[in-house]
């Protein structure tokens, strides 16, 4: 039996010196592969740092389960070690009355700064910033800086950005880079190594998705986050920044397809889950597009007397749809990236009248070259005002193309207008809207050109 747990340590040993040596990274893929009860035992007998950089990864999927399987003196050792804004995070994932039992063994400071940054409302820069700053007095010198740096490194999730403070107020005077410190010589100021001109900073409540506009346009690897007294209460950094523009990405996506966005993985959302998600917009969508049956009924004397409409009905809807579909994603994204604000609404809207009377233009040739052609060679009569047919078609889908690039590049200015996510104005729900208009708009062309012959 003792061969046997010798066995069992050894083996314990033996896999916490493979994990050990392992990419963080490259670990943290390999664990997700692994069912979420599974991790503990293969995480056995690692050391608490690494435990640390395994769980400080957002990508890992079951810190959760990972955190409530440790001793509680274990674990609140390694949430003390993790970065603050981690550790806020994976605490308010864990249940109660756990969670509060962490909470209250932390340490005071670490306590402090997961009760701070979790009252920042989600998506803030106060959501996503670490409070493990490196902060050093105006009047100190490069040389004194620097072996600051080598005594707080451990503590810091970043040392590549330094905040230099006032000495007597303690507000941000500017920030200097390890790079120009490394450069610059010991005995001069630490100022001397900053770049002279106002350091760029957000406020907590700064949208993360401004805060990433930030970081591209200034080429930032660091930003900090200020009071109202222009106190340093944080900092966000790149790898949050990254993390923030892949979660985004992912949201609006989903948005796009008409549906509300995933909070977890895709193969661990419960099916409840995944059908609240999914049946809102959708049963909104079938709602909406109930509409086009009450436009068919109300010109339902006018298809009675000339079929031959009905035909082209799905080449209508479809191509206002898609040209509705083109716009909004087109504005979205502008807007996501701040090329276009709200107030641009009207420079959009001229831009696109223009751009969808040329696409109707071609849409419409095309859709006349094609009933003329089929006229022609005989593969299919659409009898003896086939001529007025082809125009009919060809100013509809003039007048419905135009309508959905309108309304598909204005309904993003209106739902930011109203403060929705403009990514809420997906295609689907455009294509639905511009599927209702367009019948209304291909019924009354038809009724104006046809009347007289075959209405």
């Amino acid at each position: 039996m003792e061969d046997i747990v010798r066995e069992d340590e050894a083996t314990v040993r033996s896999r916490a010196l493979d994990l050990e040596g392992e990419h963080v990274a490259d670990l943290v893929e390999r664990l997700n592969q692994h069912e979420a009860e599974a991790n503990p035992a293969l995480l056995a007998g690692v050391s608490d740092e690494r435990l640390i950089e395994v769980l400080d990864q957002p990508e890992f999927e079951a810190s959760v389960e990972l955190m409530s399987s440790l001793p509680a003196d274990r674990a609140v050792r390694v949430l003390a070690g993790m970065s603050a804004d981690r550790a806020t995070d994976l605490l308010a994932e864990i249940d109660e009355p756990t969670r509060s039992q962490l909470i209250a063994r932390l340490d005071p400071e670490t306590r402090n700064a997961v009760a701070r940054l979790a009252a920042y409302p989600e998506g803030s820069a106060g959501s996503i910033m670490t409070t493990e700053v490196v902060s050093v007095p105006a009047n100190w010198t490069v040389g004194q800086t620097l072996q600051h740096i080598r005594v707080v490194e451990k503590s810091r999730e970043t040392i590549y950005t330094i905040c230099v403070l006032d000495p007597v107020t303690h507000a941000l005077v500017q920030t200097v880079t390890l790079r120009r410190l490394i450069a610059a010589d010991l005995n001069a100021p630490v100022l001397s190594a900053a770049r002279h001109r106002r350091p760029i900073t957000v406020t907590p409540r700064t949208d993360r998705e401004e805060v990433a506009r930030l970081f591209s346009k200034y080429d930032q690897i660091a930003v900090p986050v200020v009071d109202e007294r222009f106190h340093v209460v944080g900092i966000v950094t790149v790898d949050d920044i990254i993390d923030t523009i892949f979660e985004e990405s992912t949201e609006d996506v989903q948005k796009f397809g008409g549906m509300e966005a995933l909070d977890q993985p895709y193969m661990d959302i419960g099916f409840l889950k995944m059908m609240h998600k999914r049946a809102g917009w959708l049963c909104a969508l079938f709602i909406g597009e109930m509409l086009t049956a009450t436009a068919m009924q109300h010109f339902e004397h006018e298809l009675e007397r000339a079929i031959v409409l009905t035909l082209f009905i799905p080449l209508i809807m479809s191509s206002g749809g898609n040209s509705g579909s083109q716009a909004t994603s087109l504005i979205i994204r502008a807007l996501a990236l701040g090329e276009v604000k709200l107030r641009d609404w009207w420079r959009v809207a001229l831009r696109e009248l223009p751009s969808g009377l040329t696409l109707g233009a071609i849409l419409g040739t095309l859709g006349v070259i094609r009933i003329s052609a089929w006229q022609m060679l005989g593969l299919y009569d659409y009898g003896e005002h086939w001529m007025l047919i082809a125009a009919t078609v060809g100013t509809g889908l003039l007048g419905i193309v135009t309508f959905g690039s309108m309304a598909g590049s204005m309904l993003p200015f209106i739902m930011q207008r109203l403060g929705f996510d403009p990514a809420s104005a997906s295609a689907p729900f455009v294509a639905t809207l511009v599927d209702v208009t367009g019948l209304v708009i291909y019924f009354s062309v038809a009724m104006v050109i046809l009347s007289g012959t075959l209405l």
